[in-house]
């Protein structure tokens, strides 16, 4: 169903807001090699396929918002420069009416992959959509937070690296590099395990998007890296932390040592960047 876009002034003045068929925008999302919501998948092609997409190299923009009824939609369009400008206005405090051409948009999923922390005026509260078509696709959801899984892994990491200044507060220069090797010359631990995989990465490329790359201050790289079972966030100037499945809501600081450089270094050549 393709649903007429309407910009974030009409959702919080209700202009309109008797129309059925119109989408009411209350936020966005990119989904490109480079940056994409980690709870889509460990990289491009898996966050692409979870939507039913191909992961074409240019990406997509994901609207989300609300019908008439009070439905929760997200609209995949294809103008990712169009949601780049918005999302950055949105986050300098300055207004932007997010309204993509209607030939833009790719498809319409029921559901929010993400939870939504604000809602359209003058219409129902969010909830699923009525009315889907028999066979297709249930509504999409955000994860659970009562359970630990891949996708609370990465949203965990996600976090951490929003909030970089917040979690590296906690932790004190003091904390060594996990040991190289344990006895019997086998490697020491999961975190151990992560770094092995890493240095695997660099000699034999990942999928797309695996390895991403974004801004930090004075100069610096945040790395966002994720393989079976963990996620990674570092800076390159300085520590990481580590994200295991099988520790529920740990996060494992790993301290820079003598691999942890370079390493980070060498994954943040083979990255993906923002555009």
């Amino acid at each position: 169903m393709r649903r007429r876009l309407i910009d974030q002034e009409a959702a919080v003045t209700g202009k309109g807001a008797a129309e059925e068929d119109a989408l009411y925008v209350l936020t966005a999302v990119l989904l490109t090699p480079a940056q994409f919501p980690g709870v889509l998948g460990d990289d491009f092609p898996a966050a692409c396929g979870s939507l039913g997409l191909d992961p074409h190299p240019g990406g997509y923009g994901l609207v989300l918002g609300q019908d008439g009824l009070g439905g929760r939609w997200t609209v995949v369009i294809d103008d990712v420069p169009l949601v780049a400008v918005a999302i950055a206005s949105w986050d300098c405090g300055m207004e932007y009416g997010l309204s993509p051409d209607d030939r833009s948009i790719v498809v319409s999923l029921p559901g929010w992959p993400l939870d939504v922390a604000v809602a359209a005026p003058d219409v129902p509260a969010p909830h699923d959509p009525a009315g889907l078509a028999e066979g297709s696709r249930p509504p999409l959801a955000p994860p659970g937070a009562d359970t630990w899984g891949p996708a609370q892994r990465r949203l965990g990491a996600d976090e951490i690296a929003l909030r970089w200044a917040d979690w590296r507060a906690q932790i004190g220069d003091g904390i060594s590099f996990v040991a190289a090797e344990g006895s019997g010359g086998r490697p020491s631990g999961p975190a151990r395990r992560v770094i092995e995989e890493l240095h695997g990465y660099v000699n034999s490329p990942p999928p797309l998007g695996r390895i991403r790359s974004a801004f930090a201050p004075g100069g610096a790289r945040t790395l966002r890296a994720d393989g079976p079972g963990w996620s990674l966030v570092a800076r390159t100037d300085d520590i990481a932390f580590v994200l295991l499945d099988d520790r529920p809501g740990d996060v494992v600081p790993v301290g820079r040592g003598p691999e942890l450089p370079g390493l980070l270094a060498a994954l943040d050549e083979m990255a993906a960047r923002p555009a």
